[in-house]
């Protein structure tokens, strides 16, 4: 059951003689890694004109892209273009067919999402991803190796080139420029590159979103305090599985730890082609103590995430405290050999399999969530060769380039905008949990999770080159060089799709020229690219970054430095916050959730008590907050449809401190009529004139 490396070779298309003399290239190009960013570059230059060999180490071609995420991830479809749009195109193509659909039809499932019938369709089932992907590579005559072709025994260089890369058959694949186009960045590795794995510190890059994030972890966060220990209360009892003792460090500090995988099911409510959860061999109860105890203690929200697609079926994700993402249990992937690879692989499928059976089965999951548990279970027809589970486990980082230009949140967020673009991002900057760990109260917590907006962007061609020294004709369009939160952006299917198609471009120019990747003429790439409808700018609308709190008078905490009760959501949706973003109760749980700011210690005076928040329609016009402090208690109501006066800041009270005091304000969304938003207080001296 779920094997994953197994011996056979497999060639679509018109697969080239390999030659006998080592010292002659077999290909122009190389392609290591079937993901839909390789596919994508090897379809790219077959059509250059160049003989390309795609190198896949498993059964399967497309990556995650036909592993189960079919919703695709994308931030701004305007930018994406170049073959990554022509997959899409493909995709509604197919489902214009009549005979695509079992159930329903296209114009019903758009109207049903409310969306505008385009050319382009941006979900879809696996198997017809991975369909498109075959046929594809057919007709442009894309030779494939697949199974069997771990890059397992090494690099052959000359000097800073690669000339070979050996598989585990034995089997030696001679080119001229090659491109790592795997998840891990396996190639990349073996020819020597630096590469960084895990989070950096805050102060490497000048950034802020990187590094631990204890403060900021918010999302997919524990409502209720939960008991970690196997005795309720003991600590010598021992931890429960699932969490941690080594709390992550202090915020800011870089770990050597990749955010948490998980597998994108696919599920369907089809009676016919639905199965039930299977209870997994080797299935241990008493592993997922955690969850029950979440659910006991009141946290009765479904953990998953399903996103209907064609066909009634989902592209299911990760949600809430503890849900698909098996936090923690990734740390030895990225540099792991393919046993250590493999046996995470199936612990991965143990742990998930296992939570999906005990959510749909145990009695002391409350009944509601259990019903949408059953209601849903895995596709009949999907993934068959490997028991209706997905094949490819979501990578979300694992190995990122350190080239000489590292894409970072300044990039993001366009206080750099760099000169030599291959394509853009445009999703979120997007890390899911790394830790879960036990806090000093003696509850658990995760820590990790950072979801922070940003408008397209452009990505450097030389951050998916390595430096000259390190390997002159290597190009890593998918393992890029980028810092952590910045890759967290970065890291979507139709980016890679992007950056493949480029990186091919690139290739083909630098063999054309006869120099290094690192010397081509980037005018002549960008008008290449240009002609083949990348895009490589953006003049839409742009996000303006958040307030820096140090850049305000007074006192100022940002929510980051809040403390929570209940479940807030980050957003940035709306400009002019202070920070990163800012927070909103989602406008549920009315009564439930709180957050606290706490001034240590204030100087005798006059102080305004000011709080920041961005207006709209949607808001409440009668939010709670409390202050107190030594001397003074007050309670105010703030309406936050009407638009605050000093700057983004509304001021609710004036306190007049006969001493040093701390000060407490907290922000309820009790009784509230509509989505309360809360951002950062300011604490301001107030001029006497």
């Amino acid at each position: 059951m779920f094997v994953r490396w197994t011996a056979s070779l497999i060639v679509l298309g018109s697969l080239l003689p390999l030659p006998a003399c080592a010292d002659e290239p077999a290909y122009d190009i190389v392609v290591y890694g079937g993901t839909s960013g390789g596919i994508t570059a090897a379809i790219q230059a077959a059509r250059l004109g160049k003989t390309v060999v795609l190198i896949e180490p498993t059964a399967h071609l497309g990556g995650l892209t036909s592993g189960g995420l079919g919703a695709t991830d994308i931030g701004n479809k305007a930018a994406i273009g170049g073959l990554s749009r022509d997959f899409y195109r493909k995709v509604g193509a197919y489902y214009r067919q009549p005979s695509a659909w079992k159930h329903g039809s296209l114009e019903a499932y758009n109207d049903g999402r409310k969306g505008a019938l385009e050319e382009e369709l941006w979900m879809f089932e696996p198997h017809v991803a991975e369909e498109i992907y075959r046929q594809w590579l057919a007709e442009c005559r894309v030779p494939i190796l697949r199974e069997r072709f771990e890059l397992k025994d090494g690099v052959r260089k000359q000097g800073s080139r690669i000339v070979a890369i050996k598989m585990e058959s034995g089997l030696w694949i001679q080119g001229r420029v090659f491109i790592d186009a795997t998840y891990e960045g396996d190639l990349m590795a073996k020819a020597g590159c630096r590469y960084h794995i895990g989070r950096e510190a805050n102060s490497v890059y000048g950034e802020t979103l990187n590094g631990v994030q204890v403060a900021h972890a918010r999302s997919h966060q524990f409502i209720k305090d939960v008991d970690p220990y196997v005795k309720p209360g003991d600590p010598s009892s021992g931890l429960l599985p699932l969490v941690q003792a080594t709390p992550p460090g202090n915020d800011g500090d870089g770990d050597a730890h990749p955010q948490a995988y998980n597998f994108r099911m696919c599920t369907t409510d089809v009676p016919e082609n639905r199965l039930d959860w299977p209870k997994p061999d080797g299935y241990d109860p008493a592993r997922y103590e955690l969850v029950l105890r979440n659910c006991e203690a009141g946290d009765h929200r479904i953990p998953w995430n399903p996103i209907f697609m064609p066909n009634r079926k989902t592209d299911t994700n990760n949600n809430f405290a503890i849900s698909t993402d098996f936090i923690g249990a990734n740390y030895d992937y990225p540099d792991g050999d393919y046993q250590t690879r493999d046996r995470i692989f199936r612990e991965h499928v143990l742990y998930q399999m296992g939570l999906m059976y005990t959510l749909a089965n145990n009695p002391r999951v409350p009944e509601s969530v259990r019903a949408q548990f059953k209601r849903l279970g895995l596709a009949k027809d999907e993934f068959r060769d490997h028991d209706n589970w997905p094949h490819q486990l979501y990578i979300r980082e694992a190995r990122r380039l350190i080239s000489e230009y590292v894409m970072t949140q300044d990039h993001c967020q366009r206080r750099i905008v760099c000169e030599d673009p291959v394509g853009m991002g445009a999703y979120n900057m997007d890390s899911h949990n790394v830790h879960r760990y036990v806090t000093k109260e003696g509850y658990v917590r995760n820590e990790g999770d950072i979801q922070v907006g940003v408008s397209p962007y452009p990505i450097s061609y030389r951050s998916i080159r390595p430096q000259k020294a390190e390997c002159e004709n290597l190009l890593v369009p998918v393992c890029l060089a980028a810092s952590h939160i910045a890759y967290g952006s970065i890291r979507m299917e139709p980016v890679f799709m992007v950056l493949g198609q480029s990186a091919a471009t690139a290739a083909s120019q630098a063999l054309d020229a006869n120099v290094a990747v690192q010397d081509i003429d980037y005018g002549k790439l960008k008008e290449r690219l240009l002609e083949d409808h990348q895009v490589l700018s953006w003049a839409g609308p742009v996000r303006t970054a958040g307030i820096d709190p140090k850049s305000l008078p007074g006192i100022v905490i940002d929510d980051a430095k809040a403390k929570l009760t209940g479940d807030w959501q980050h957003s940035s949706s709306i400009g002019g916050y202070v920070g990163t973003d800012y927070l909103h109760d989602g406008n549920t749980d009315k009564g439930n959730k709180t957050v606290t700011f706490v001034f240590e210690s204030t100087k005798p005076g006059r102080y305004d008590v000011r709080i920041a928040y961005t207006a709209n329609p949607n808001r409440a016009t009668n939010i709670p907050i409390s202050i107190e402090a030594k001397s003074v208690s007050k309670s105010v109501v703030l309406n936050q449809r009407e638009a605050p006066k000093e700057h983004g800041f509304q001021t609710i009270a004036t306190l007049d401190l006969k001493t040093p005091e701390p000060i407490t304000i907290v922000i309820s969304n009790a009784g509230t009529d509509g989505y309360v938003i809360v951002d950062a207080v300011q604490i301001a001296p107030v001029t006497i004139e």
